[in-house]
């Protein structure tokens, strides 16, 4: 859990960072999740296998799920996981840059509760329902590809909380279903794209929570709810090893060709270059690591100090605001 965390805020992912911890420990404090879980995995079928996580810290059961699917993977080519009965599993990215180091392409989803206001309606049903996708290269770091179904992921705007800034009026809506720059006073969240986000959204909600016979949608647990209990996520992962459909030498040579031809392209005004996914934030990774990892002061005063909240996050909706 640590590790990735850091791994978080040192891509510039802070929304998914140390930000999160205080509710981690109140969670675990009032035993909504289990320190102790009995992880287990069943094989369905060649290539299929569902990861039973038994409400345990959410990093750690997800990357066992993403264990399981890469062995799977290596076996017969593909691998389909489900990861069932988890908590707050953090950013896609950790997870599928880590089977892309094994030379696999890799697709990872999950649900989250509901706080988004789907297309064409007036109150919430979806959650952020994030996807990252990532494949190898050569010579250097995995392609990383990570996004909210959202405009903007809900951590987004815990973390514009945290430094007392304003959000942009395309993030969020108010209670009266107006656009609104106060993370505060967020009531819902807008799709990327209007329907087309919309229809992602859906898509993950099934994979990674219908299909493993999971709540879904506006049934899936509020993250701030009942701290005490467990939230019966799910993820799910899609590996495919490249060489079942290719030669990896000349695959990964023509994702670099891509990518200089991506970088050799005449930028927009603004721009100094095409960049890939995942390249601006690798550069503070590099940085970061080296130099050491900026955090917001408040973030670091709770992590040095030996409190633990009890009455932070419980009985809260999914904005972490009093239930009206």
């Amino acid at each position: 859990m640590a590790n990735h965390l850091v791994y978080a805020d040192a891509k510039g992912i802070h929304s998914h960072g140390a930000v999160r911890v205080d509710y981690y420990a109140e969670r675990i404090a009032k035993g909504g999740i289990n320190t102790d879980p009995n992880v287990t995995f069943e094989k369905t079928g060649p290539s299929s296998g569902i990861v039973q996580g038994d409400n345990g810290m959410g990093h750690y059961v997800a990357l066992k799920g993403l264990d399981n699917a890469i062995n799977l993977c290596k076996e017969s080519g593909i691998a389909v996981v489900g990861v069932r009965k988890v908590s707050h599993t953090g950013t896609m990215a950790y997870y599928v840059q880590k089977a892309a180091d094994e030379n696999l392409i890799a697709l990872s989803m999950c649900q989250s509760d509901p706080m988004v206001v789907p297309y064409g309606g007036a109150g919430n049903y979806f959650g952020t329902n994030p996807i990252g996708f990532a494949f190898p290269r050569e010579n250097d770091v995995p392609v990383v590809f990570d996004m909210a179904t959202t405009v903007q992921a809900w951590g987004k705007v815990l973390d514009a909380r945290s430094k007392n800034r304003s959000i942009p009026d395309t993030w969020a809506v108010d209670a009266q279903g107006n656009p609104t720059t106060d993370p505060y006073k967020v009531s819902g969240l807008l799709p990327i794209a209007g329907p087309k986000g919309y229809g992602l959204m859906m898509m993950v909600d099934i994979l990674s929570g219908m299909m493993l016979g999971l709540p879904f949608g506006k049934h899936v647990s509020s993250m701030y709810d009942d701290l005490s209990k467990g939230r019966d996520l799910g993820h799910l992962y899609i590996l495919i090893d490249p060489t079942k459909f290719t030669d990896l030498t000349s695959f990964k040579q023509n994702v670099e060709t891509m990518i200089d031809e991506l970088h050799e392209m005449q930028p927009a005004d603004g721009f100094d270059q095409v960049s890939i996914p995942s390249e601006r934030s690798q550069k503070k990774y590099m940085k970061y690591m080296e130099n050491g990892t900026p955090i917001e002061k408040n973030i670091y005063e709770y992590l040095i100090s030996d409190t633990v909240h009890f009455d932070k996050y419980g009985g809260m909706n999914a904005f972490a605001e009093p239930e009206q």
